[in-house]
């Protein structure tokens, strides 16, 4: 049993190892009458060699065989050592490796898991094997020798079914997470030799409680409790491994595939409309689940969205949009939380963008509740509470792939039109996104859209004649400083402007910039020559 002491860690052999009073921290295991005869391995956490030496003894131990609870107190001692990378030497042999491989039951002649006293030691050496193939980068290669990945999926089978597996079935898909994770030939393996697709989605699917009304359409269960934490745990794995397995998927072949990344989107909707046991498991499956709905073909995520049979779900042109109201709440949520964009808002932006652009119920629905028809234009874009203000000021965000990744899924909302994007949020908002898609003189992208027009609120359509365009709000008309001044006062200050201009030109401390005819930018003195280009050739013409 390895217990933390002052100044280093204690190992205890023999006797004590295997006592089943100790096994249970019973307080009489210090006067048992055995106590005095166990061997006691005292080290310094700083000291590597005795750490390498208890690693061998306790994998000694465990290839002789011996008692379940001597194992498991074994494997407990070694999941905590194998934490530390520097150790890792003596376990990561081939030999080693089978001798935790068969007590996790990985062999090909094991056709069952055994009995259910078994099972914590199959954990715990799930749990040691996770470590190690995390720590140690010669592991993983061996991982590929022994067919480890090939071993687990024949588990991931024999769980199937059976009860009291649940932890089992977390730290299979955890390793098989990590090994995919980890190494290019696993998870290449896994995606076409070993078909992990659809065992991995048949395992998704068995940690909730779904019923088929019809093809791709889950039984709605209306106040269904939320999920047990062991299932959400195990659907967690899950939806982490299928990650890893469908990347690169976004080019269907054939139908069969374009059938099983439906049915995997089917039950992903799921899973968006499912509750875990606290929030934050809330919000771990539903942030592990869009991550995995981005790998989907864009194509197949129509399944997101069904013609409506149930009163009380979401509706919008007899479509249901509950997922899609999920998603756009996560949305809001993680930027309501204001850290880590990169990683917690991004998957969610983009899948949203995606499934705009190429599925025009989702888009409609998506702009009447970001973009809804403009009543109120006294304020900027970027001021306020609502979703629009939020997604405005994240269009100036110091970081790049934020602010490209906001601005993109607004204009995809505009159907890339820019006159449509800069009324919603400004020109100065709009100015970097613009001058990246080279429409800083206006038109729209080259994706085409359906031709139906916005419709302008009266009161848009009477402030429109003195919003701003350049922030994107109503503003009054200030006087004009230059009307008190005479002729020569303008043209002092004229040149005052030039001569100030052209000093930072020439220090190289700001570059004069101009659009071209085709709307990306350009020094100036080049758009002035194209222009004046154009003026000549024009007069020619004439």
């Amino acid at each position: 049993m390895l217990r933390q002491a002052p100044g280093g860690y204690t190992f205890c052999f023999g006797a004590q190892l295997v006592g089943s009073d100790v096994q249970n921290n019973c307080p009489s295991a210090r006067h048992h009458p055995r106590h005095n005869t166990c061997n006691i391995f005292k080290f310094d956490p700083a000291d590597e060699d005795k750490r390498k030496l208890l690693c061998e003894r306790v994998l000694n131990l465990l290839e002789k065989g011996t008692k379940t609870s001597c194992q498991i107190a074994c494997l407990e001692a070694l999941r905590i050592l194998s934490r530390d990378k520097k150790i890792l030497q003596p376990v990561t042999t081939k030999r080693n490796m089978q001798t935790l491989m068969g007590l996790a039951r990985l062999e090909p002649s094991e056709d069952t898991l055994g009995e259910v006293a078994d099972f914590p030691v199959i954990v715990e050496s799930l749990k040691c094997l996770c470590n190690i193939v995390f720590n140690s980068a010669v592991a993983q290669k061996l991982s590929l020798e022994l067919n480890l990945a090939a071993m687990l999926c024949n588990l991931l089978k024999k769980c199937k079914g059976q009860p009291m597996v649940h932890v089992i079935k977390c730290f299979d898909l955890r390793l098989l997470f990590l090994l995919s994770l980890l190494h290019n030939e696993i998870r290449t393996q896994l995606r076409n030799e070993l078909q992990a697709l659809p065992l991995l989605t048949e395992a998704l699917e068995s940690s909730f409680r779904i019923t088929w009304t019809e093809t791709y359409v889950v039984l709605p269960q209306e106040n269904s409790p939320p999920l047990a934490l062991q299932e959400t745990d195990c659907a967690i794995e899950a939806l982490k491994a299928l990650f890893n397995v469908t990347l690169e998927s976004w080019n269907v072949h054939s139908e069969s595939e374009a059938h099983q990344f439906r049915y995997m989107a089917a039950i992903l909707r799921h899973c968006l409309l499912t509750k875990g046991p606290s929030e934050d498991k809330t919000e771990e499956l539903h942030s592990n689940t869009i991550n995995l709905l981005s790998n989907v073909p864009v194509s197949c995520l129509d399944v997101l969205i069904s013609t409506s049979k149930e009163e009380e779900s979401l509706k919008y042109n007899g479509m249901n949009m509950d997922a899609i109201q999920v998603l756009l709440d996560f949305m809001e949520m993680r930027i309501d939380k204001g850290c880590s964009y990169l990683e917690g808002l991004t998957p969610v932006l983009s899948l949203l963008t995606q499934c705009s652009r190429s599925h025009r119920p989702i888009r409609k629905f998506i702009k009447a509740q970001v973009l809804p028809p403009l009543t109120d234009v006294s304020n900027r874009p970027e001021i306020g509470t609502t979703v629009r203000n939020k997604l405005v000021r994240l269009m100036t965000h110091v970081d790049l792939g934020v602010k490209q990744f906001a601005a993109e899924f607004l204009f995809v909302l505009c159907k890339e039109r820019v006159d449509s994007l800069l009324k919603y949020t400004g020109y100065g908002n709009a100015a970097g996104l613009l001058a990246a898609r080279g429409l800083l003189a206006g038109g729209r992208g080259e994706r085409w859209y359906s031709d139906d027009e916005d419709t302008d609120t009266e009161e848009y359509k009477s402030a429109k004649p003195n919003i701003n365009l350049i922030t994107g709000h109503l503003e009054e008309p200030m006087p004009n400083p230059m009307d008190e001044m005479t002729e020569e006062q303008k043209e002092y200050e004229a040149m005052k402007l030039v001569n100030m201009f052209d000093k930072l030109s020439r220090e190289e401390v700001i570059k004069p910039m101009g659009v071209r005819a085709d709307g990306t930018m350009a020094p100036l003195e080049e758009t002035i020559s194209q222009y004046q280009a154009n003026e000549n050739s024009s007069s020619d013409t004439d």
